[in-house]
């Protein structure tokens, strides 16, 4: 038996008690609040569990167990981590007294990616004349930001999106944990390390982020963004590596382009805030905001160009879609569409310099001139 094999039966013997949420398919989180409470996701929604563990030292041997199979510290010195299950599903841990309730352990639970763009149509995430929209976006290579908060959907509208690159691309993948699942054949995946109880072997998102700029990438995805490595993915959108993708914590266009902005001044290169503005301006072509919403449902909320700066120095955009609800059904899910505002985006005409005229179907009044040429 492998060694994979092992740790997964032993995690299951320590993490028994919410087993059930563990094999319901249903289930996408599951949030362990100290022994004697457990929450889990479903639909988008949060339920409390009737599951509990017996005593606080069982929960604490199953976060050391998850330790244990990743290689990670869990301790006096260490209060928290991030891992993953044998089956792929993302963990964090955090523990007394940081964690005033007793071990926290939050899993995101794995699974297989069977996202594309007509999936999330059919989900009503979006609609038809969107997808047709993204699609040439991410043929025109245009640099792209997912924007939504915590449990909106972003990873996996990235793997949706993703999805649409050519399979003749080679395709970079950078994450902080592995999440992406990407079905092109010239897939490059590369994983941030922590560090070792020594201190040593820590590999961060701008180490692999300057690797991946030595490996001849078509494309460049990067999970998140979430500290100094903004700096890095902005110069490389602006220097030709053009239809880079990813996510970002924001709630709208402005406040994804202001975050990606003060990360940047967040690396170890001393930058002027109007220099970081300026090209995270020129970086950026289309952010798509996606939301959940309060009957629980992902939806894509706006896609958005940004135009650059104006004469004050302020982030430009306008709105190319954007979602517009119409109540509530019967059951209490959300009615509503993602229609288009009618304002023409600036790269139209490369639909037809690039020869994807055939591909104009739905989208025909944003790319009229460029469908007509």
């Amino acid at each position: 038996m492998e060694t994979k094999d092992i740790y997964s039966e032993t995690v299951r013997h320590f993490l028994a008690p919410v087993l059930p949420l563990l094999d319901d398919p249903s289930v996408t989180e599951i949030l362990i609040n100290g022994h004697r409470t457990v929450f889990f996701e479903r639909d988008g929604k949060l339920n409390r569990a009737e599951f509990q563990f017996p005593t606080p030292a069982l929960l604490m041997a199953a976060a050391r167990n998850i330790a244990e199979y990743t290689g990670r510290s869990i301790d006096d010195d260490n209060h928290s981590m991030d891992a993953r299950l044998p089956d792929g599903s993302r963990v964090h841990v955090i523990v007394p007294p940081s964690a005033r309730n007793g071990v926290c352990i939050s899993i995101r639970k794995f699974k297989k990616s069977t996202f594309n763009l007509g999936s999330l149509v059919q989900s009503g995430s979006m609609s038809d004349e969107a997808r047709e929209f993204l699609s040439l976006c991410v043929l025109l290579h245009k640099n792209m930001v997912i924007a939504g908060g915590t449990g909106s959907g972003k990873t996996s509208l990235l793997n949706a999106l993703s999805a649409e690159i050519p399979e003749n691309e080679r395709i970079v993948v950078i994450e902080d944990s592995s999440e992406l699942q990407l079905s092109q054949p010239h897939t490059v995946y590369l994983e941030a390390q922590p560090a070792k109880p020594d201190g040593t072997g820590r590999v961060t998102i701008r180490d692999l982020f300057v690797d991946s700029l030595r490996m001849r990438p078509d494309r460049i995805v990067v999970g998140e963004i979430r500290r100094g490595e903004a700096l890095d993915l902005v110069q490389s959108m602006i220097s030709g590596h053009a239809g880079s993708l990813t996510t970002v914590h924001a709630t709208t266009a402005n406040d994804a382009a202001i975050r990606l902005e003060t990360l940047s001044l967040m690396s170890d290169v001393a930058l002027p805030v109007h220099v970081a503005r300026m090209q995270v301006a020129s970086a950026i072509q289309v952010i798509v905001q996606i939301s959940r919403f309060l009957d629980g449902s992902r939806k894509i909320r706006a896609l958005t160009e940004c135009l650059g700066l104006d004469d004050k120095g302020n982030y430009r955009f306008q709105d190319l879609y954007r979602f517009e609800a119409a109540g509530l059904n019967e059951a209490g899910r959300l009615l509503g569409e993602l229609r288009p505002t009618g304002a023409i985006p600036t790269f139209a005409e490369e639909v037809a310099q690039m020869g994807f005229q055939d591909r104009v179907k739905l989208t025909h009044k944003l790319f009229n001139s460029a469908a007509s040429t």
